[in-house]
């Protein structure tokens, strides 16, 4: 049979082939959305608060908001999409509780956060399929950026941070003859008065927030998936000369108009100017490529 036959409200016949679109009725996503409340109630507002106090992660509120909006933008491609249930999915959101329950009984709040990207991912799969995970992949993987990370990780990339950005401005300051320096690990020693380059100085409050700002720059302005892998790694070079900067900047303040004046109001926005650089370097970068793209497109095109 190949005209169009209507069977059912929710089944349509395409060529003898039935093509079904399934959609949750409403009380299961009510009853969905309540178990996954008191699931992970304790987990998000967690990691609202930690947002909310930890400068480091400031920009995880902003995270939700744009996933949402990517999800947004692909709303046609997923309501074409079929509803493929995979039992798949099923196995990862028991695994995810597994997690969770580990999380909680360890006192590990990565694992039971994670837990929830995870049971999110289990629930797309069981209810939609392959084919719109696949659509969501980059929206779901985001929302890792919301996600602190463990201790004994961010310990380790921290302290190396601290002792490349003490570097970066001894060099300067030594290149410039400004002002004389000595380093001691992450200790600048000015003729006035010892700096030290802690945590907060270290780049790691601008890198994390850089780094979901290249990554999610690069899916919405270009397509080319190799660029996109360039601009989030430069921005990690970016961020290091960035901050080595602003620490530059710490060191001659201190020495010309003494330490205070390097804290308070000019640390702050010191850091946003920090930040506002390496954005619009990212972007002049990103304009070089697309440019220097097109000029090796046209060489190839025969006159």
């Amino acid at each position: 049979m190949n005209a169009t036959t209507q069977i059912a409200p929710s089944i349509t016949v395409l060529s003898g082939k039935p093509a079904m679109r399934q959609a949750v009725p409403r009380w299961q996503l009510v009853l969905l959305i309540a178990v996954l409340a008191a699931l992970y109630g304790s987990v998000l507002v967690g990691l609202g608060v930690q947002a909310y106090k930890d400068p480091d992660y400031s920009h995880a509120f902003f995270v939700p908001f744009f996933v949402a909006y990517l999800i947004w933008r692909k709303r046609r491609e997923l309501a074409e999409l079929p509803a493929e249930a995979s039992a798949s999915g099923l196995v990862i959101v028991l695994g995810a509780q597994l997690l969770l329950f580990l999380g909680s009984l360890g006192a590990e709040l990565f694992l039971a956060r994670i837990s929830f990207l995870l049971t999110l991912v289990g629930l797309v799969l069981y209810f939609r399929g392959w084919r719109t995970l696949k659509a969501l992949a980059f929206p779901l993987a985001f929302l890792l950026f919301m996600i602190p990370l463990p201790a004994l990780i961010y310990n380790e990339i921290v302290f190396p941070l601290q002792l490349v950005a003490s570097r970066f401005a001894t060099t300067c300051l030594e290149s410039v003859r400004v002002v004389p320096v000595l380093r001691e690990g992450n200790l600048l020693i000015l003729p006035n008065y010892t700096l030290e380059v802690v945590e907060a100085c270290s780049g790691i409050r601008s890198l994390m927030s850089l780094m979901a700002l290249s990554i999610g720059y690069g899916y919405l302005v270009e397509r080319s998936w190799i660029l996109r892998v360039i601009l989030a790694a430069i921005m990690l070079p970016l961020a290091i000369f960035s901050n080595g900067l602003r620490v530059m900047g710490a060191a001659l303040a201190t020495h010309y108009w003494g330490p205070d004046t390097a804290e308070g109001f000019l640390h702050t926005f010191s850091g946003l100017a920090i930040f506002l650089l390496a954005t619009v370097l990212l972007v002049a970068l990103h304009k070089l490529f697309s440019f220097l793209r097109g000029r090796i497109r046209n060489k190839k095109v025969p006159a």
